[in-house]
Parts: C-alpha cells; sequence; structure tokens
C-alpha cells in the first residue's frame, strides 16, 4: 500500500472486530511511526498502549465512572475552540449529523446519542488502545509534531491492514487515564486511539467524511 492509498483509506473506524493484534506489529508501527518530524528533532511524543486484561481492567473502571459521570472529569484543553465560526461549524455539524445517519439515530433520540457517545470509551471495541500525552513545557510547534507522530502511526497501521480511531474524547477522562497508565505529573494527556481489524460489515464504517475543494483552502501562486 503507497502513502496515497493509507491517507484514501485511512477513516476513524467505530467498529472493530474482536481479533487481537500482535505485540510485535504494534512495536513495528511505533518504531516506524518515531521517524515523524520534529522541530528540532525534540521528539516530544509519549504514547501508552494498553490490550488484553489491563485494557479490560480499565475499561471496566471507565464503565463504573460513567455511571455517574457520562461526559468525565473535564478537559485541560479546549477539544474545540469556543463559538465555532463557518465554515468550520457547519462542518463539524454535518459530520455527527450523517454520523448518526448511518446507524439510523435521530436527532431527537437522545438516549441513542448517549449510547453511540459512550461507546468512545471503550475504543469502539478496539483490542489495542493508545494514549498520547506530551510535556506540559512544551508550545504549539510541538503539538503540532504529536499531531504529525499520530498521523504517521495511523498510516503505518494501513500499511499493515488495520484501522484507527483518535478520539479527542479521551480528554475527558484525563485524570483517570493518567493514574491508570503511571503518567507522570509533567506530561498532559492529549488523545487516545483504538487500534484493529475494522469490522467492514459494521454500517458506521461506511461513512466518509467531505472533503473541501482544493479552490477553498489552497492559494498558489506563481505557476
Amino acid at each position: 500500500m503507497n502513502v496515497s492509498e493509507a491517507l484514501k483509506t485511512r477513516i476513524t473506524c467505530r467498529a472493530f472486530l474482536d481479533k487481537p493484534v500482535p505485540e510485535e506489529t504494534v512495536r513495528e508501527i511505533l518504531e516506524l511511526a518515531k521517524y515523524a518530524p520534529s522541530g528540532g528533532n525534540l521528539q516530544p511524543w509519549h504514547a501508552y498502549v494498553v490490550t488484553g486484561k489491563k485494557l479490560e481492567e480499565f475499561l471496566g473502571i471507565i464503565a463504573e465512572k460513567q455511571k455517574e459521570n457520562l461526559f468525565g472529569e473535564g478537559t485541560e484543553y479546549d477539544i474545540y475552540p469556543k463559538g465555532l465560526k463557518e465554515p468550520y461549524k457547519t462542518r463539524r455539524f454535518k459530520c455527527g449529523e450523517d454520523m448518526y445517519a448511518r446507524i439510523d439515530v435521530a436527532r431527537e433520540d437522545k438516549a441513542g446519542r448517549r449510547a453511540q457517545f459512550s461507546r468512545n470509551f471503550c475504543f469502539f471495541d478496539a483490542p489495542v488502545a493508545m494514549f498520547f500525552a506530551i510535556d506540559r513545557q512544551m508550545g504549539l510547534g510541538q503539538w503540532s509534531d504529536l499531531g504529525m507522530f499520530i498521523q504517521s502511526l495511523m498510516l503505518v497501521a494501513r500499511e499493515k491492514g488495520l484501522h484507527t480511531a483518535p478520539q479527542e474524547a479521551w480528554a475527558i477522562w484525563y485524570k483517570t487515564v493518567a493514574e491508570f497508565v503511571s503518567m507522570p505529573e509533567e506530561l498532559m494527556l492529549f488523545c487516545g486511539l483504538g487500534l484493529g481489524y475494522m469490522d467492514e460489515s459494521a454500517p458506521i464504517n461506511q461513512l466518509r467524511t467531505d472533503r473541501a475543494p482544493l479552490e477553498e483552502f489552497a492559494t498558489l501562486t506563481g505557476f
């Protein structure tokens, strides 16, 4: 699989098969992703990987906490900007509506939407969970580097026939995540990510989000 194909076939997988991913494969993915660029070669990313019985234990803790508070512990950063303007507001709204349409959950079906939201916190049944963190000393440039590392990891996963679900939603459980993986205080959780084999038959995995035309986001000069 070439890079172009990996980019075009990468989606946020929201239904995984009950099929384990070998430790060797996970290690290979991480080893290749580390070649992502970073300013000054700081390599500011930190990854925590959880699977098997430890993942079951962690998800059990989250499930119990969700009974008291579905929306977690708050976040240490704004996942989306407050007062999101156009065209971003419409893009976000359409993404959500298209997703729920795939699983026949109407806007007025609050219970159905809460149930789908809660599936974030079982990693959509992915067999491998990852958490990504960054040192609190780092600035906006290094957050960009962390994003490039995660993108590189997702593309390598596609090369190996796997899919991923990057999830900033995990930021609402930052305290519980940090405690469970023994994350040092100087690190801040950015997101989680599920890794595994996609359930091709799941309707929700048929979702393909729109992309703006080139003229909408790029200015080319001098050609």
